[in-house]
């Protein structure tokens, strides 16, 4: 029965995107079609195959040898800091150093990828291939993967020229695809607090479900002539067009990290802070009234339609809630360890592909001050007006990319 109410959900999730679509005669069922399909398979074989699950457990592995690499710099730096077995103690070990410190080494080291031009190249290739399938425009496409690589806010400020050039319906289609990426040298944190298989396959389901979402709330028909990718990622070089020295662009990279540390540890206390202070005021309204209480009631429809008993839509419709108004690390730190390894195979699989992205209030303040410093008022007044559209389509792709998985693992 479960599995049925799985499959009901996935047609529901895209039944809400059809019903809030801007264009409903210009969707491209033919593509909604072909990527519904890539994503079934991708899901299937992530999670049903030796093959696919060896693939997903190597990933995972990979970026927890990073993170266990990135605490030799912590441990020298603050040994007393970090885990047991780099000499720290028992009660050492937190949000801050086992998920957080390891970015410090983790961004860079994707940075220099993007400096000899090995992210680049995989980005490109992959961007023209999922185009080619899909017949989705080539940039909306190369953004969709790789905004998952480098970040949403990154990959806006290095795509300037071609956000000007763009009409600005493209460029409403690009904010709401912003909602739902990851960064990739942010999954190591992830995986130090939720299981790192379903981390790693939510990643590529994300992408493909980014473009179902925004090709069903805003279609936009792009003709041959506007199919084009303007010059981007001029951003390693100065003013007179030279390459910016190796070890210049590492220290700025290795500064960007240390900013991006401190904006989420600064998030994560101010917003569970400001929770606890929601909470606190609720009750006096009603002592058992919370927060996290009213998200649940308003998720919680969304949940069951995963494919779950009603105490286990409950569980995780309090966690999505959660998670959008706050951010998927509240929702991490609070579930890591014993705690979500005491659910169930599904709910486990589906919360924790749900939480694999930046879909949430306070990304929607972000991405609209990438984009008024990128492209000219007018644009930035159209995605300022498409805040609703921009949390509906995260939300979307977080519930297909749940659907999706959650269907083969039970």
């Amino acid at each position: 029965m479960y599995v049925a109410i799985n499959i009901l959900g996935l047609f529901v999730f895209v039944l809400i995107g059809y019903l809030f679509s801007k264009k409903r005669r210009d969707i491209n069922w033919r593509s909604v079609s072909i990527m519904i399909a890539i994503n079934l398979i991708l899901a299937w074989f992530f999670t049903s195959f030796s093959a696919g699950r060896a693939v997903v457990k190597a990933a995972a592995e990979g970026f927890n040898w990073l993170v266990q690499v990135a605490y030799q710099g912590i441990v020298f730096a603050l040994p007393n800091w970090v885990t047991p077995q780099f000499g720290g103690t028992a009660k050492s070990m937190n949000f801050v150093t086992s998920a957080l410190l390891p970015v410090l080494m983790i961004v860079p080291l994707f940075d220099i990828l993007t400096y000899i031009g090995v992210l680049p190249w995989i980005i490109k290739w992959i961007g023209r291939g999922l185009s080619y399938i899909t017949g989705q425009p080539r940039f909306e496409s190369f953004f969709a993967v790789e905004m998952m690589f480098l970040g949403n806010t990154e990959v806006l400020a290095i795509s300037g020229i071609q956000l000007r050039q763009m009409r600005a319906e493209r460029n409403v289609t690009l904010a709401m695809m912003s909602m739902s990426c990851v960064t990739a040298s942010i999954l190591g944190a992830y995986t130090q607090m939720v299981p790192g298989q379903f981390v790693l396959t939510a990643v590529p389901i994300n992408v493909i479900n980014a473009i179902i979402v925004t090709n069903l709330l805003n279609p936009v028909k792009v003709s041959p002539e506007e199919d084009t990718i303007a010059t981007v990622g001029s951003e390693d070089t100065d003013n007179n067009g030279k390459r910016e020295p190796f070890f210049s662009f590492l220290g700025d990279s290795i500064l960007g990290a240390g900013r991006l540390v401190l904006i989420i540890t600064a998030n994560v206390i101010a917003f569970v802070a400001l929770a606890a202070l929601a909470d606190k005021l609720l009750a006096l309204i009603w002592k058992p009234l919370s927060l996290e209480g009213i998200l649940g009631v308003v998720m919680f429809p969304f949940a069951w339609l995963l494919g779950m008993p009603v105490h286990q839509a409950w569980i995780l419709s309090q966690d999505m809630g959660l998670k959008l108004v706050t951010n998927e690390f509240v929702v991490m730190g609070k579930v890591a360890g014993s705690v979500i390894n005491s659910y169930t195979p599904h709910l486990r699989a589906v919360l924790t592909v749900f939480l694999t992205s930046f879909a949430n209030f306070g990304t929607t303040g972000m991405i609209i001050g990438a984009f008024k410093g990128l492209v000219d008022k007018a644009k930035n007044d159209l995605i300022a007006k498409n805040v609703g559209y921009m949390l509906l389509s995260g939300i979307l792709v977080s519930l297909l990319s749940a659907g999706f998985v959650g269907l083969f693992v039970w």
